[in-house]
């Protein structure tokens, strides 16, 4: 009976160890979180106890070898450290895995927001285009441009815009096409961009000028 005693006492101090070790190297802890602490010496004392059905399960005489056996009670006492302590490793893969399933997401939410604005920059000029403004149902109301205003450099550039097969527009193309160097090209374009008349937008091919709505209107008051 007192073997008997001394294996349980053996049990409950070594699960409880086991039990503190877990929380301080697993739980994140408050400054004083003795619930927690009572928790995982509780878990560490209740696997512990499991150590005799696991040996008798693999038929293994440990238990009755440790009477006046100091060699195997040590490792009866290693045995059920090891049992308490495997909670430990096992929420640490958990908590690994759960990280690394949540940093794998977050990534690919942060890409695809990535792309939403990347299509949504390249589809905005292409909707205010097809969107009609009431505000420009009328040549007339055209107060911030007319065609009276631009050069002859800055409305060929503005035809080019409106008149090529590509509603996006490289500044490569525009100056093939309106004849005109990059620095004039991109000085008109600076001019047309403020007066509302084209725009610039950022694409996996760089950046891209388009017309406008307002723009359009003016070719077509001045042709």
């Amino acid at each position: 009976m007192s073997h008997f005693i001394l294996l349980l006492f053996i049990m409950v101090l070594v699960g409880a160890a086991g039990g503190v070790v877990n929380y301080y190297t697993v739980a994140t802890r408050r400054a004083s979180d003795t619930f927690m602490l009572v928790r995982f010496m509780m878990l560490g004392i209740f696997v512990t106890f499991l150590v005799p059905f696991v040996l008798s399960v693999f038929g293994s005489t440990l238990i009755e070898e440790t009477a006046g056996n100091a060699t195997n009670m040590l490792n009866y006492v290693a045995i059920c450290l090891a049992i308490a302590m495997s909670p430990r490793f096992f929420m640490s893969n958990v908590a690994d895995n759960v990280l690394a399933e949540a940093r794998a997401t977050s990534d690919k939410v942060d890409l695809l927001q990535y792309q939403l604005r990347q299509l949504q920059e390249e589809l905005l000029p292409l909707i205010d285009t097809e969107t009609e403004d009431d505000t420009l149902t009328e040549p007339a109301q055209l107060a911030e441009a007319t065609p009276e205003e631009l050069d002859v450099t800055s409305s060929k550039v503005l035809k080019t815009l409106g008149c090529g097969r590509f509603i996006y527009r490289s500044v490569t193309g525009l100056c093939r096409e309106a004849d005109t160097d990059e620095t004039t090209m991109m000085k008109t374009l600076g001019f047309l961009t403020l007066k509302s008349l084209a725009g610039r937008v950022g694409g996996r091919k760089g950046v891209r000028w388009y017309i406008t709505e307002r723009g359009r209107r003016i070719i077509e008051v001045g042709s």
